[in-house]
């Protein structure tokens, strides 16, 4: 096992790993960048290096940075968290040009899978379902339009770089195909610096569902299981659980076996996540992508299984054989998280950064709050705005909402000019389209759009 493990990351994953690694008598480097000279993970690491200014390209994007970090801090091996350079192929090379271990997957296999066309092309070799759409990057409008003639509307552009809800558009009508095929690939030349994208038919009455894989160095891959990441805004996850409710467990199943088949024939070492979508009128499930990294909404599934993720992740890292086959994997109750983050949702969740003057979270049986944030916490506005998650688990998933629910109404955070998803998320997770598992991706907007309407009238 790894003596020190630096993490390249900042926030609530951070403080999650080192928490991690203090378990396992790892040392732990802290970065941060001068916004973040007073968070948690900087007071809770054995030692911290400020590597730069807060502008992302500056200190959690620049890799000389970090890589000096590590020289400085004799840093064996470098954890990345979920974001940044997490699924960064050139970053992973790097530190292995260096001496340093990269906890994921190799850097080729980031590559391959990071780039959402050559991943689908991979998948559909080896028999996952695709939905109807490209398997290459379109040229121009002028090829967009015969695909969009073929899979018809409503459809969805996609970055071939995009990640984390970003880079994406629906189409819902043919004249709309122009403006939004230029917008998709102008945002993704922003955001990923490659203005590629693709287009898939859309499912207007779908859920988002994923399936947690490990595998080791040595040819071992088994899932953990699926989480249910319906409730999104724009495409973005706001409430995650496990397991998919009302999902036949026949298709969880095969998901978890078509998850473990993709993972073996890409050459998969780590801990990463197959995602896919359920037509809500077939039932039939379609692969969409492969996330290189660890996800925000791992603790559901850790809380079913008892298995910790990131101490998988490092003994991984380090060489070690998984120490279960798939039979070893039991899942128990039902596991449900929400994100606490600092947006105004009848603002159409606008960011609300300031000061923290109230960080009580909810405490008792079955409860697990992951959070970076404290009393007097100033919320930097240049970084995402996740302050906190909570996690509840239960035999049944009725008792899961109602702790859930008690959870929320205990959870006392705010100050001036601070706003939290907190209360909305308590609307939303009461609605009778969430208690009785019929939402889709669809839902959160609609419920947002009710909020906003509701909280103007009082």
């Amino acid at each position: 096992m790894f003596r020190t493990v630096l993490i390249a990351n900042r926030g609530e994953i951070a403080v999650r790993v080192a928490r991690t690694c203090r378990e396992l008598g790892i040392r732990v480097v802290a970065v941060y960048s001068t916004a973040d000279r007073d968070s948690a993970v900087v007071r809770l690491a054995d030692a911290a290096v400020q590597i730069g200014p807060a502008p992302l390209r500056d200190s959690y994007l620049n890799i000389p940075a970090i890589i000096e970090a590590a020289r400085q801090t004799g840093a064996e091996a470098i954890h990345p968290g979920y974001g940044f350079l997490s699924e960064d192929p050139v970053f992973a090379e790097v530190c292995h040009e260096e001496g340093l271990v990269f906890i994921g997957p190799p850097p080729g296999v980031i590559a391959r899978l990071g780039e959402k066309s050559a991943a689908r092309a991979l998948m559909a070799e080896h028999g996952l379902p695709l939905l109807p759409g490209n398997i290459a990057p379109v040229s121009g409008l002028a090829e967009a339009a015969a695909a969009a003639d073929r899979i018809g509307c409503p459809l969805i552009i996609k970055a071939v770089a995009g990640g984390g809800g970003r880079g994406m558009s629906v189409v819902r009508d043919a004249s709309e195909l122009g403006e939004k095929f230029e917008t998709t690939r102008a945002t993704a030349r922003a955001l990923f610096g490659d203005d590629r994208v693709y287009l898939e038919r859309y499912l207007r009455h779908a859920r988002h569902v994923e399936v947690q894989i490990l595998a080791d160095q040595h040819g071992n891959v088994v899932h953990l299981g699926e989480r249910d990441c319906t409730v999104q805004r724009r495409h973005q996850k706001l409430v995650e659980e496990s397991p998919a409710p009302e999902l036949p467990r026949d298709v969880a199943d095969r998901m978890g076996r078509a998850a473990v088949e993709g993972a073996r024939r890409a050459g998969y070492v780590g801990a990463g996540t197959f995602e896919f979508v359920v037509d809500g009128t077939t039932g039939e499930f379609f692969f969409l992508e492969v996330n290189c990294r660890i996800q925000v909404e791992h603790p559901v599934t850790e809380l079913r299984t008892g298995i910790d993720l990131v101490e998988q992740q490092l003994r991984v890292a380090a060489g070690e054989p998984l120490a279960f086959g798939q039979d070893g994997v039991t899942g128990r109750g039902v596991a449900i998280e929400c994100r606490i983050n600092a947006e105004e949702p009848a603002r159409e969740f606008a960011p609300a950064p300031g000061v923290l003057d109230r960080f009580a979270p909810p405490d008792g049986p079955f409860v697990r709050v992951d959070s970076h944030a404290y009393p007097g916490y100033r919320i930097p506005s240049a970084y995402d705005s996740l302050l906190a998650k909570l996690i509840v688990w239960a035999p049944d998933r009725p008792r899961a909402l109602d702790r859930l629910r008690r959870a929320l109404d205990e959870f006392a955070i705010g100050g001036p000019g601070v706003s939290t998803t907190a209360e909305f998320l308590r609307y939303l997770t009461s609605r009778e389209e969430f208690r009785d598992a019929v939402h889709t991706t669809a839902f959160a907007d609609q419920a947002a759009r009710h909020w906003a309407a509701a909280t103007t009238r009082s």
